[in-house]
C-alpha cells in the first residue's frame, strides 16, 4: 500500500470554502488535513486579523502530529494586511510550529502572477474598502500595476461567512464585468469566495489568465511536496502546475 501523501490546511472559523476546494483539486494520493482558527464574523479590522494570526503557530504544530508534509493557511487578508513582511512572518510563524515547509496565500498568488510574466492586474473580491485598501497596497509594494480593486456590492459587507454562499457563475459575471481590458491577468481574492469553481469559465470569458487564493495556495502546496499535477478543471495555473520561484517582486 503506497503513503498518501498530507497536506495540512489551516482555515479561519468562518471558512466553508477552502476545504472543499482543496479536495477538489488535489489529486489522488494526496490528502488534505485542516484545523480551524477563530476568526470574528466581522473581520475587516486588524484587531480581528492579529487575533487570527495570534493562532499560527499552534495551530500549525497540531496539524504536525498528522505527519502533514507542508502546512498552507488559506487566507488572503491575513497575508496581506501587514504588507510582505507580514506574510513572510506567517510563513515563519507556521513553519517554527510545525517544522514542515508553510506557505501562506499572498505570496502563493504572487508567484503564480510573476511565472506567468504578469505586470497589470484587476482584482475582483468580496471585500469591503478596509481590505481592498490593503490588497491594493501589497500588491503595489511589491511591482505589480494594480489596475483596479472592485468588491462585490452583493456581499462586500465585512461579514466573514456571506462570500461562502455565493454561486461561483455568479461571481464569474461580477469578476469578468470589473477586468479591464489592459490587464494581464485578474485575481480573484478570499479563500471563503467560491470563484477557483469559476477560475476555468472566466478564462475562457476573457481570454487571460485567472487566479484565485485557494487555487494558487494548493498549487505551491502541492509543488513543495513534489506532486506535479492536480485534478483538471480549475483554470490554467492548476492544469500546467509550472514550478515556483522565490522571486516575489
Amino acid at each position: 500500500m503506497t503513503t498518501r501523501r498530507r497536506i495540512g490546511l489551516l482555515v479561519p472559523s468562518t471558512n466553508a470554502t477552502a476545504e472543499p476546494d482543496f479536495n477538489m483539486a488535489v489529486p489522488e494520493g494526496v490528502t488534505v488535513h485542516s484545523h480551524r482558527l477563530w476568526l470574528d464574523v466581522d473581520y475587516a479590522n486588524e484587531a480581528a486579523i492579529d487575533h487570527l494570526n495570534a493562532q499560527l503557530r499552534d495551530g500549525a504544530r497540531q496539524l504536525a502530529a498528522a505527519a502533514v508534509e507542508v502546512v498552507a493557511m488559506a487566507g488572503t487578508t491575513n497575508s496581506f494586511y501587514k504588507g510582505v513582511d507580514g506574510s513572510s512572518w506567517m510563513e515563519s510563524e507556521m513553519r517554527e510550529g510545525s517544522g514542515v515547509p508553510s506557505v501562506a496565500s499572498s505570496p502563493s498568488v504572487a508567484k503564480a502572477l510573476r511565472h506567468y510574466g504578469v505586470h497589470k492586474i484587476s482584482i475582483a473580491t468580496p471585500y469591503p474598502d478596509w481590505n481592498n485598501q490593503r490588497l491594493r497596497e501589497y500588491f503595489t509594494s511589491i511591482g505589480f500595476d494594480v489596475l483596479n480593486v472592485d468588491g462585490d456590492p452583493r456581499i462586500a459587507d465585512g461579514h466573514a461567512q456571506h462570500m461562502n454562499d455565493q454561486d461561483p457563475l455568479d461571481i464569474a459575471d461580477f469578476a469578468v464585468d470589473i477586468c479591464r481590458d489592459q490587464a494581464d491577468a485578474l485575481f480573484c481574492s478570499c479563500s471563503g469566495w467560491r470563484s477557483m469553481e469559476a477560475a476555468a469559465e472566466m478564462e475562457k470569458r476573457i481570454g487571460k489568465l485567472v487566479v484565485t487564493t485557494n487555487q494558487a495556495t494548493i498549487w505551491r502546496a502541492l509543488k513543495v511536496i513534489g506532486v506535479n499535477q492536480a485534478k483538471p478543471g480549475f483554470g490554467r495555473l492548476l492544469a500546467e502546475m509550472p514550478p515556483v520561484s522565490d522571486r516575489m517582486s
